[in-house]
């Protein structure tokens, strides 16, 4: 490990400082690099730490990127978090999955080809608004395609101000391309789909070895060469996050970051001639109109009304659930007679 281990270049800042009191300075602070069923990994200005996971403190309340205050023989309490990367675990139900923690920069990873998904992107954006995170959207494989320059002009329609850069991960000068957001003490994470590189680029930032794997020319997925998070200190400076790829997101509560990605949407809601307007064919709705003008794209507006409901959705009661569905069903079913009557029966 090439970083000297001081508490500044483990990422340590007046954030976490003003958390401590006159009992925490006989603890150590611990950055959290693994979590297990029953102990942790961390760093600390000593070298590597593994501690036991005791008492009511659970491997699902932490993430990679923590910090912690350890006596030397346990986690003593975990400190706030400045920012958190979460979403519903898969399944059902809205349990919480943390992602990491403590992030300054989310690079977003796709590629030059079929697994360049703007919705999905959107997806991540939100996650990273809602977080706190910056976002820098990575594309890698421009070096196997001439029509990097127009990934990257759709790229930036996503979200205003958003820094996209085109990359072939493989290249050294990515280093220097990228340490803006690698400087000493920042810690940036990767998220996105297998395939797109991002094991490849965590090897060429942190000068590792590990495997890569093939992608499938006909949808351009990879298989996951990433199973677990961890952390990595970077050649140039700074704490990278790997995850596993990432295909399906779902937000949990994230409503904020939503709107934050869809500005150019949310920007115009007050404009329209009804308060209550659904933006469906109501005379003087501002959003249609934008659309008619091709001042807005109405696919990106189903994109965030479809983001919005999934984000009311998962903040329902199981009382407001079956409400919801109760209605729904009202409505199916007075569709019915309708359909029948269409179809001549």
């Amino acid at each position: 490990m090439d970083h000297p281990l001081t508490l500044a270049g483990l990422g340590w800042n007046e954030f976490f400082l003003l958390q401590l009191d006159e009992a925490d300075q006989s603890l150590t602070p611990v950055r959290l690099s693994g979590v297990h069923r029953a102990r942790i990994d961390g760093l600390s200005v000593d070298g590597p730490v593994t501690l036991p996971l005791t008492g009511v403190m659970t491997a699902s309340d932490l993430a990679i990127g923590d910090w912690v205050l350890s006596d030397g023989e346990r986690i003593v309490r975990r400190l706030d978090r400045k920012t958190e990367l979460s979403r519903l675990a898969a399944g059902t139900g809205n349990a919480i999955q943390l992602i990491a923690a403590n992030v300054d920069t989310l690079f977003i990873v796709t590629s030059c080809n079929a697994d360049f998904n703007p919705a999905r992107l959107e997806r991540y954006l939100a996650l990273s608004a809602e977080a706190g995170t910056e976002a820098v959207v990575l594309l890698t494989k421009a070096d196997t395609t001439a029509e990097a320059d127009r990934y990257r002009t759709r790229a930036e329609q996503l979200r205003r101000n958003l820094v996209v850069l085109t990359l072939d991960a493989r290249a050294p000068a990515v280093i220097e391309t990228l340490s803006r957001w690698c400087r000493p003490g920042q810690t940036v994470a990767l998220l996105g789909t297998s395939g797109v590189g991002k094991t490849t680029l965590t090897n060429t930032l942190t000068g590792l070895s590990g495997e890569t794997g093939p992608i499938r020319e006909s949808d351009a997925r990879g298989r996951h060469t990433t199973t677990s998070r961890s952390i990595h200190a970077m050649s140039g400076g700074g704490w990278l996050i790997d995850t596993p790829g990432m295909r399906s997101l779902s937000l949990a509560d994230a409503v904020e970051g939503i709107d934050a990605v869809f500005e150019d949407v949310t920007e115009l809601l007050g404009q329209c001639r009804f308060r209550d307007c659904t933006h469906q064919s109501e005379p003087g709705c501002a959003l249609r109109l934008a659309i008619s003008e091709g001042r807005l794209d109405e696919d990106r507006l189903n994109r965030w009304d479809k983001l919005r409901l999934e984000d009311r959705i998962h903040k329902e009661t199981p009382a407001e659930a079956r409400e919801r569905m109760r209605r729904l069903g009202k409505v199916v079913k007075k569709s019915l007679p309708l359909k029948s009557r269409r179809d001549g029966k």
